[in-house]
């Protein structure tokens, strides 16, 4: 990288910024772009002028034609021709966890899957802060990695969410531990088929050799096969196999067995957070630990301590007797599916819809017939919703105008022992900046309904 002097960061957003501020540190010249207008921190404004670079809003092709080095945010798309065209003259084209994995000497376990990143990702933060080194959380999980890696040593730990988007854009990342938790269709019109948004998922290992570790869910067929991709040292998890090595559920415990030693961690009772997705997740984040030197004893510690993550099926209050729950994080439908099937004895009131990913939608519907009372649709996807929910002989569907009417309605039809569950299956774009916003909303309007 010493060779190049004028980058350009494009995308604004949380990493972008991030990257945005870690270059003109080590003396580059920006140039953030975005192709809507921002107004930027006037700290990070100041710097960027200082090196000679700054915020640019269009004029793309003549921004590209200024630099040496792209460094693109999650959301945009790495084969856009102008971004082909700048390859071609000699432009290097790299993500921001590329330059993150550049820029950092330390130790990394890097997790990805279509759901259950960010609580994997988070009980992993969790149990590396017992180890007596530096450590940090970063990624996909809101928080630019480039940033959060300033300023360890080669001794630190980063647990790092990644995304499909986020791989797609990677040259030589190569994570100490890579873990894949799952794959279902998700982000169809980014990748347009799923064997592209599989690659983009394999690009996490892809730079290992038998010195890293790949951990792979053994439950998942495809993800299951992934083995023969990989060069890493393969572990396992399961739910539902004893594994001969690896580490798997028995009679409701956790167990690792690693080189014919056996440890038993936790039994899931123990737990604060529940459903057979969060076993998945803890079955991954002790893989994931084991690896990082963290001990059964800390892991056990971090686990009962754990109460979940914002958004993820977050218990919000109980209001007459019914209680609610904010799962703003399932923008996909089988976050939904995996919510659903939490909830074993079903009387679910849901509440979905919002800005439409095309994805199919026939299997989360007969799930929904199964397990709901009552299925309310807003957003953008409501008629598309509506015609696969009847088509799929759901009985009880309302249609709403506006998120309020979708709390309203639900509180006016709830009775125990029914809940209420927000699980869109969509993301909020339609109508929110992002997930986070929808959920805080949803909290807020089912807190003054009580």
């Amino acid at each position: 990288m010493s060779d190049i002097q004028n980058v350009m960061v494009f995308g604004a957003g949380i990493s972008g910024k991030g990257a945005a501020m870690e270059l003109v540190e080590q003396g580059r010249t920006v140039y953030l772009y975005d192709d809507t207008p921002k107004q930027l921190e006037p700290e990070l404004e100041e710097l960027l002028a200082r090196q000679g670079g700054g915020f640019v809003c269009g004029n793309l092709a003549e921004t590209l034609g200024r630099v040496q080095q792209v460094v693109l945010s999650p959301a945009v798309p790495g084969n856009l021709p102008e971004l082909q065209k700048a390859r071609e003259k000699g432009v290097e084209v790299i993500s921001e966890i590329e330059l993150a994995w550049r820029n950092y000497i330390g130790h990394m376990v890097a997790i990805t899957g279509t759901n259950g990143k960010t609580t994997t990702t988070t009980l992993v933060g969790e149990m590396l802060k017992t180890l007596p080194v530096k450590t940090a959380v970063g990624g996909n999980i809101g928080r630019a990695l480039s940033r959060e890696v300033k300023g360890l040593d080669k001794n630190s730990w980063v647990a790092a969410e990644v995304s499909s988007y986020q791989l797609e854009g990677i040259k030589e990342f190569c994570p100490d531990v890579a873990a894949i938790l799952n794959l279902t269709p998700d982000h169809m019109e980014r990748h347009k088929t799923m064997e592209e948004y599989a690659r983009c998922k394999r690009n996490i290992f892809i730079n290992q050799t038998a010195r890293q570790i790949t951990i792979l869910n053994y439950d998942d067929p495809e993800v299951r096969t992934w083995g023969k991709y990989s060069k890493g040292t393969l572990c396992y998890f399961s739910r539902k196999a004893a594994l001969p090595e690896g580490v798997y559920m028995k009679d409701g415990s956790f167990f690792i067995k690693w080189k014919n030693a056996v440890k038993e961690i936790c039994h899931k009772n123990e737990l604060q957070i529940f459903g057979a997705h969060n076993e998945e997740n803890v079955l991954a984040a002790i893989a994931c630990g084991f690896f990082a030197g963290v001990t059964p004893e800390k892991m056990r510690e971090t686990l009962l301590g754990f109460k979940g993550v914002e958004h993820r099926i977050e218990y919000v209050t109980t209001i007459h007797g019914v209680p609610y729950y904010n799962d703003s994080k399932a923008t996909n439908t089988d976050s939904v599916i995996k919510a659903l099937e939490a909830f074993p004895s079903g009387h679910i009131i849901l509440l979905a819809g919002g800005h439409d990913k095309m994805t199919p939608l026939e299997p989360m519907m007969n799930l929904i017939r199964e397990k709901t009372d009552l299925l309310i649709l807003l957003g953008e996807a409501k008629e598309r919703f509506y015609k696969a929910a009847t088509a799929a002989g759901v009985e009880n569907i309302v249609v709403v105008d506006s998120f309020k009417d979708a709390v309203d309605t639900a509180y006016a039809r709830a009775k125990a022992p029914q809940v209420v569950l927000l699980s869109p299956a969509c993301s909020s774009f339609d109508m929110f900046h992002d997930m986070g916003e929808r959920g805080r909303y949803f909290k807020k309007l089912v807190h003054e309904l009580k």
